[in-house]
């Protein structure tokens, strides 16, 4: 196999990944490459992490600071987080042991709106940036570098670190290049300038990174795939929330809303944004667009069969099955997917500008539409905003999607109070359970809480619910937004005790 280092000047700095994560030292902060599982790099990190262990083993300290696109693998998260090698963690992360070690209070974690980060490593909050660890697919003949199957922050980091470790991997697709669009004129107040996209598909930048050859201190060949996780299949409950927000959409259609096409789509990731797509495919909506953050495999879907005509994100999140064929057919879809900077793809002036509709998943809401979307039980993280309020903020529509229970039916997605706030009732429009949907645009907290409880509340807890609102109304000290403080969160504290939120 040909090598994917074609600019000569940059061969000699080929060596192994053990000798390159050897250039890593306790207390460094470290921006590695990687989104959703995609772009990662493969062999440092885990080399790294068999460094730090046998640091441990020696009495020694070793822990990094570790900023990165959004979650990223095992090979990545997980092996650093199992060796106790991660003193500070930003942005968003999905990894069980990354996780654990948050709650454990072992890595401290900063949960960053996507679009902020890149801006507040130019600003300097985070201290100084010493390496970059990034994946690429090739170092073009004329040195710049061909970006792999995320984006992220890849852009900033390149610039920003005082030194940098690429990984070129061969094994994703050479055919790649000219998918990005990597934009270089973002700044920094009084200097910005309007992000000049119009359309989903404009492209404002350029093929590929820049770098400076100087900082670049080690190149590791690899050729491996990126952590690409199957879809589970649809169960019912996606389905019918799939269908409620389809429903809707078309009824807004049909009010002059929304037109015939609708407008730029954004999704999270998971079971029910697959099942939206999947309805999507089948649904009355022709020549579809998405600005939204990953693609995945039921929006490749939609590109093939014309339904859709252009996705903009910053990253794949794909299944192996897909990713294997973006792989073998990237050169096709050239035409047809953009992958943008996080600080671009999540920008709040094109979300609002495009009038995105914006459909995110949730742990949990409250009677007034208030959304808790990061928190278990007020105070164990789960896996962070992401971009889920960039979009809500600023898009055209923003609607949040949960099945009404969780645990076995021992939970309520819907609560009298949420334990944490991430998104409050005033960027909230939309609630969607398996239930039904309650459209909350115009509504004042009381009307609210009538709809959340009769459309989307679970049978089993909606008359619970209904008496929390009702014995509030006799007991609150005002009645705009009626709370029992005492009572508030009388469902998670009975079920931290118990097991169950039921009496």
């Amino acid at each position: 196999m040909a090598s994917r280092i074609e600019n000569e000047s940059f061969r000699h700095k080929v060596t192994t990944a053990e000798d390159a994560a050897k250039l890593i030292r306790h207390g460094m902060n470290v921006g590695f490459s990687g989104f959703t599982g995609a772009g990662y790099p493969k062999e440092v990190p885990v080399a790294l992490a068999a460094q730090i262990k046998e640091a441990h083993e020696r009495g020694e300290e070793f822990m990094i600071g570790m900023w990165t696109g959004a979650s990223t693998a095992p090979e990545l998260d997980g092996a650093l987080a199992e060796v106790d090698g991660i003193s500070f963690r930003t942005p968003y992360q999905s990894d069980p042991i990354m996780r654990n070690k948050i709650n454990a209070g072992i890595s401290e974690y900063a949960d960053i709106h996507l679009s902020h980060l890149a801006p507040m490593v130019w600003e300097g909050f985070l201290g100084k940036l010493d390496m970059a660890v990034i994946e690429v697919t090739a170092i073009a003949e004329d040195g710049e570098l061909v970006p792999s199957s995320s984006v992220g922050n890849n852009k900033t980091y390149l610039q920003e670190a005082e030194q940098i470790i690429l990984e070129v991997n061969s094994w994703q697709s050479r055919d790649l290049e000219g998918m990005h669009d990597i934009y270089y004129r973002a700044a920094l107040p009084p200097n910005r300038l309007p992000v000049p996209l119009t359309h989903p598909g404009d492209r404002i930048g350029q093929r590929n990174f820049r770098v400076d050859p100087n900082k670049v201190v080690a190149i590791v060949e690899t050729d491996g795939p990126d952590r690409n996780t199957p879809f589970k299949p649809l169960d019912d409950d996606s389905r019918a929330i799939a269908a409620h927000l389809l429903d809707f959409l078309a009824n807004e259609v049909r009010q002059h809303r929304l037109p015939k096409n609708l407008l730029p789509l954004q999704s999270g990731v998971g079971n029910i944004a697959n099942a939206v797509l999947a309805g999507l495919l089948d649904g009355p909506f022709d020549y579809l667009t998405s600005y939204t953050e990953v693609i995945q495999d039921g929006m490749v879907d939609l590109l093939d069969s014309g339904k859709m005509t252009v996705a903009s994100a910053t990253a794949f999140s794909l299944s192996p099955e897909y990713a294997h064929k973006m792989n073998d057919n990237a050169k096709s879809y050239r035409s047809k997917i953009i992958l943008r900077p996080q600080e671009i793809s999540n920008h709040p002036e094109p979300i609002r500008r495009l009038g995105v509709i914006a459909c995110n998943g949730m742990i949990e809401a409250d009677i007034y539409g208030n959304v808790n979307s990061t928190h278990i039980m007020g105070s164990k993280m789960q896996n962070g905003i992401g971009g889920s309020g960039d979009f809500t903020r600023n898009a055209y529509i923003s609607a949040f999607v949960t099945p009404s229970t969780a645990k076995g039916g021992a939970i309520s997605a819907l609560v009298p109070m949420v334990s944490h706030h991430d998104h409050t009732e005033h960027d909230v429009q939309v609630i969607i359970t398996e239930q039904g949907l309650a459209d909350l645009r115009g509504l004042s907290p009381k009307q609210r809480a009538k709809v959340i409880i009769q459309n989307c509340a679970h049978p089993d807890y909606k008359d619970m619910l209904q008496e929390y609102y009702d014995h509030a109304l006799t007991v609150a000290n005002g009645l705009h937004t009626p709370h029992d403080l005492r009572q508030a969160h009388d469902w998670h504290i009975r079920f931290l005790e118990t097991g169950t939120m039921k009496p």
